[in-house]
């Protein structure tokens, strides 16, 4: 049984606004917010747990809809266990996690085995995405909306059989598909063509600078805009995940609400912090599919981010061994791990003036939940599940290897000084992570949807 918590103190940033006021939990849910000034009968909280948060701020938890956590089949790298504890940590409350795991998660019965391992492993709350291949639309179809936050489609380079570049196939999946599609928008012919071209100029040494060049901003834009296409076409609730040039940022729009939208969009961290300029001291660490690109890919990006044409921020978390980004350009793959890091870095753009906390909540919170029809999570809002993050604006910390909970014990963010520090998280009410430590005798829950 959870305990029932009276957060006293803290300004809430939620919906919008910012107030003060206490926040009332029990039985997993938020059971009151109790605005400051506001007569509330304390006699009966009395014997609820009280929380000083003063000073403190607190928003929803986190939801970030793309993470690899590597299990099962590559637990070398990571693991729902140890990957979920690092998102706690990091205010992350609730994750979406990726197929291409070993094997490739495209029956619905390896689906089910992933998230029975989910519900004794995971710190947080958690949903995983049906794969899509060229040959298992049947699968597919079978896919249970209301417990599965969607279809993953990579239109790119992936691993095993998990390329969907079937014309009849990805018709259908846009089709036929009974929820959310979200996809990996690269053009892979194109793709191939620049690998062959650079991996003919260069032998091993070859420097992590051609990533984007190999990678590049038409490769995306081909993809990208096919994926509009066919989901404009057939009506698809379509999510583009991690888009990364200045050209894509026409394919979407601003001028009706998101839960209107048929077509969102997602940013990842990595592409709003570096630039192609980082590869030369940051170098494979910073490798990622879609490519980290330029500053001017990365100003645009920040331009959607704040106008609305994207919608969501979010991770990409995909763990490598730090052996295995230390080999050479052509050797070394793509990923790298941030769910711990996610909030505290975004809330360095808060510091620098470039968002405010506000809008970071409706990013990382409230649109995920409107996104994918969540239920009764992402607002800080009476009778929603009691998944909460309590932040320290002013308490930095260096980012070293000494303090990362990810498996692979390494951050591309190493050397950054984040100024704002996750205190508490709570997930379905219980306080899984205070200030450094860790209680995990309670796991997460599947998340469901409203469809």
């Amino acid at each position: 049984m959870s305990k029932s918590y009276l957060i006293q103190g803290a300004e809430i940033v939620n919906e919008g606004k910012r107030f003060f006021a206490e926040i009332a939990i029990k039985d997993g849910i938020i059971e009151q917010v109790l605005p400051l000034g506001e007569h509330f009968d304390l006699e009966k909280f009395k014997n609820y747990e009280k929380i000083d948060a003063s000073g403190k701020v607190i928003i929803p938890g986190v939801i970030d809809d793309q993470v690899h956590f590597r299990e099962p089949g590559l637990t070398h790298k990571g693991d729902i266990y140890t990957e979920s504890r690092a998102a706690v940590a990091g205010g992350i409350t609730s994750w979406m996690e990726m197929p291409n795991t070993i094997p490739n998660t495209l029956t619905q019965l390896l689906l089910e085995e992933k998230y029975q391992i989910a519900s004794r492993k995971s710190l947080a709350n958690f949903s995983f995405y049906m794969g899509a291949s060229n040959d298992n639309l049947d699968e597919v179809v079978k896919t249970n909306p209301n417990n599965v936050c969607g279809i993953k489609v990579f239109m790119g380079s992936s691993t095993g059989n998990m390329l969907v570049d079937d014309p009849k196939t990805l018709q259908g999946i846009f089709s036929e598909s009974p929820c959310l599609v979200a996809v990996h928008c690269e053009d892979e012919p194109s793709i191939h063509k620049n690998f062959i071209d650079f991996r003919a100029k260069y032998t091993d040494d070859a420097p992590a600078n051609i990533h984007p060049l190999i990678r590049n901003a038409e490769a995306c834009y081909l993809s990208s805009s096919k994926a509009v296409e066919l989901a404009t076409k057939y009506n698809t609730r379509l999510h583009i995940l991690h888009l990364s040039t200045a050209k894509e940022m026409s394919l979407f729009r601003n001028d009706i609400p998101l839960k209107d939208k048929r077509i969102t969009a997602e940013v990842c961290l990595h592409h709003l912090w570096f630039s192609d300029e980082d590869y030369a001291t940051k170098g494979n660490f910073i490798k990622w599919n879609p490519a980290i690109k330029s500053k001017q890919d990365r100003e645009m990006l920040w331009t959607a981010l704040l106008d609305g044409r994207i919608d969501v921020v979010a991770t990409d978390h995909a763990p490598h061994t730090f052996e295995e980004k230390s080999r050479p350009y052509f050797h070394s793959p793509s990923g790298g791990p941030m769910v711990q890091h996610l909030l505290p870095a975004m809330m360095e753009f808060y510091h620098r003036g470039k968002i405010s906390l506000e809008m970071i909540v409706q990013k990382m919170c409230h649109n995920p939940a409107i996104c994918f029809n969540i239920h009764k999570r992402g607002f800080i809002r009476e009778g929603y599940a009691a998944d909460l993050v309590i932040l320290n604006l002013n308490n930095p910390m260096k980012v070293s290897k000494s303090n990362v909970f990810y498996k692979a014990a390494w951050s591309p963010l190493e050397g950054e000084t984040l100024k704002t520090t996750v205190c508490q998280t709570f997930v379905n009410g219980n306080m899984v992570f205070d200030s450094g430590e860790f209680h995990e005798k309670i796991k997460g829950e599947r998340l469901t949807f409203d469809r």
